[in-house]
């Protein structure tokens, strides 16, 4: 027989209470990390840290794991990490981001007897643990498939120019390899021609890493909504504008497999007079055009085929 727990009404505004102080402390401590991205080392350690694999996740959610465990490369539940063959050691502290739910309720107009339906969104406090949390558990099947990813450095061994071009031909783009003078690596026209241009002395580990700059500044700057006011903003600061394109550059070559630290660190801006509401403008961009140009670089990677079915 199942035993069904019951609450007074003292316990259920205890807990209500419980929960909304800890909503209060998440909160606080997302508005304090929004702020702390002004300082460029933080920014730095976001981009680090979205490189992991974190990019996937909404702004609030990333900095809030990195508030809170900033050694984290995976996260999940408690129930999660078991059935991927890893127990979450006793004493561990959880660490708490937003989830995300729906329900459907019904409304009843009284006069008419007529139903309409609307969707609320909830956003309830989630407990999660990161990898470095865990530890395997013995002889479980999921266990043995546990291989975190190596970052790679030097040549441009997955093709990564190659496959950047290809995205951009498709969205109507031409890429091409010529002599720049200056100091430019490359850069993308914002007249309506639709070229980016890499410089031919590049090594191909650079020019993969220009190639990504370059699919940013198209993706955020090129081909924005002229309705936008966020981005426009951003395309009249040039410091902004590259900030944005390196910072989407650093992540993509991390999660592709190519250290471009030596570069990018000393390249992505200083933020110093920024204030919160851009700095978070400016890193939910980036994040959106990482997963943008993830998505396009994997179809690359693995072309659907084409071919028409033989017919009888």
């Amino acid at each position: 027989m199942t035993r069904t727990e019951s609450l007074t009404d003292q316990q259920r505004q205890r807990r209500a209470a419980a929960r909304e102080l800890q909503a209060a402390q998440l909160r606080e401590e997302l508005q304090t990390k929004v702020a702390e991205l002004a300082n460029s080392e933080t920014w730095l350690q976001f981009l680090q840290f979205s490189a992991r694999g974190f990019h996937t996740y909404s702004l609030s959610n990333l900095l809030l794991i990195l508030s809170q465990h900033p050694t984290a490369t995976q996260v999940a539940g408690y129930r999660q990490w078991q059935a991927r063959g890893r127990q979450v050691r006793k004493g561990e502290k959880a660490i708490k981001i937003y989830g995300y739910s729906t329900k459907k309720i019904t409304d009843t107009d009284e006069s008419t007897g007529q139903e309409t339906t609307r969707t609320l969104a909830h956003y309830p406090i989630l407990s999660v643990f990161a990898h470095d949390q865990t530890d395997p558990i013995p002889d479980h099947p999921a266990a043995a498939a546990d291989h975190p990813a190596q970052r790679l450095t030097g040549e441009d061994t997955h093709g990564i120019y190659t496959r950047i071009s290809t995205v951009l031909g498709e969205r109507g783009w031409t890429v091409t390899r010529q002599p720049i003078p200056g100091a430019a690596n490359g850069y993308t026209t914002l007249d309506g021609t639709r070229r980016v241009v890499v410089d031919t002395a590049l090594s191909a580990v650079m020019a993969a890493k220009t190639g990504l700059h370059e699919a940013a500044h198209v993706v955020l700057h090129a081909e924005h909504d002229p309705d936008d006011t966020t981005a426009a903003a951003a395309i009249s600061h040039a410091g902004i504008r590259e900030t944005e394109a390196e910072s989407v550059a650093y992540i993509l070559a991390g999660l592709l497999g190519l250290d471009t630290s030596a570069y990018s660190v000393g390249y992505i801006a200083e933020w110093a007079e920024a204030d919160t509401d851009l700095i978070r403008s400016t890193a939910t961009r980036v994040l959106a055009a990482v997963r943008e140009l993830v998505d396009a670089l994997d179809h690359t990677e693995h072309p659907a085929t084409s071919e028409p079915a033989d017919t009888a």
